[in-house]
């Protein structure tokens, strides 16, 4: 069987790639190194082959650079992307079965327990944005064409080399200036990204729309403390609380993005997603990330 797999030198299309190249004739659509050298937000592919399933895992999540950057860009590109590749699945073979690789963001919540599928999706940024516009785009696609749909909401992701904020902690840890605030006592939904995609083909029978995590939910600390032990070091440092909280209202007065109040109000509280559905209907035993976390 053939399968089209979007973003796959991206972190997470490696281990989608490493999961599927077992089953499937897997061929790859990204910027280059692939199978369909294309840029997504500016052209539609032409494919040579038809494909039994597609799993959409290109996108632009964040720019951390320091260049100004258009206002909506991630948004058109994640947006933009998508329908030029459905476009071009349908001057082929439109395949039986679709994944879209979507995110919790589409929540827009800072707090919260055992956030389901059922919730409101209330995001307000870009990125958010741009995931609750692309479930809709495939939803209604995948109905029109008789195409069975897959959308999976996933947490931070864990595995070898990972970019943004997970990565950032792994080098500040390495480098011995990482520190927790408060204690790093705030719970927040993970899961481990060989899990996540060992799951994908499975699922992808079944079809419907799944948030997926380890069921655990580690806090900061315990999640410091398994990434220090790898790498041999031996304790992490602390803020307290009121030291954080001036410090916050100092970039709030000189509106600084790095640290202000909502950054702090956002790494001291909780937000966990409920994956009881997935575990139910898809038969989910996801590893404990604390426990089987490589760096």
């Amino acid at each position: 069987m053939n399968a089209l797999l979007t973003g796959n030198n991206g972190f997470f299309g490696k281990y989608i790639y490493n999961s599927f190249i077992k089953t499937h004739n897997i061929y790859t659509l990204s910027r280059s190194k692939s199978s369909y050298n294309v840029d997504l937000s500016k052209q539609i592919p032409h494919f040579n082959e038809p494909y039994d399933i597609v799993i959409h895992c290109a996108g632009k999540a964040h720019d951390l650079s320091k260049k100004t950057i258009k206002k909506n860009l991630i948004y058109k590109i994640n947006v933009n992307g998508l329908k030029n590749l459905l476009s071009g699945l349908e001057k082929k073979i439109i395949p039986s079965k679709f994944v879209f690789i979507s995110s919790v963001s589409v929540y827009g919540l800072l707090s919260g327990i055992n956030v389901s599928e059922s919730n409101d999706l209330l995001a307000k940024d870009e990125y958010g944005l741009s995931k609750i516009e692309g479930e809709k785009i495939v939803k209604e696609w995948c109905k029109d064409n008789h195409v069975k749909c897959l959308i999976l909401r996933l947490p931070l992701l864990i595995g070898q080399n990972p970019p943004g904020n997970l990565g950032a902690m792994i080098k500040s840890i390495k480098k011995g200036y990482y520190f927790n605030i408060n204690g790093g006592k705030a719970r927040k939904s993970m899961v481990l990204a060989d899990d996540v995609s060992e799951i994908i083909l499975k699922a992808s029978e079944i079809g419907g729309t799944f948030n997926l995590t380890d069921g655990n939910h580690p806090d900061f600390n315990q999640l410091g403390y398994s990434i220090a032990k790898q790498l041999n070091k031996k304790y992490i440092l602390n803020m307290p609380l009121f030291i954080a909280q001036l410090l916050s209202k100092i970039g709030d007065c000189m509106g600084l993005n790095l640290f202000n109040s909502f950054k702090l109000n956002k790494i001291v509280s909780d937000l966990t997603f409920d994956d009881s559905k997935a575990r139910k209907t898809l038969d989910w035993k996801p590893n404990s990330v604390i426990d089987n976390i490589k760096i």
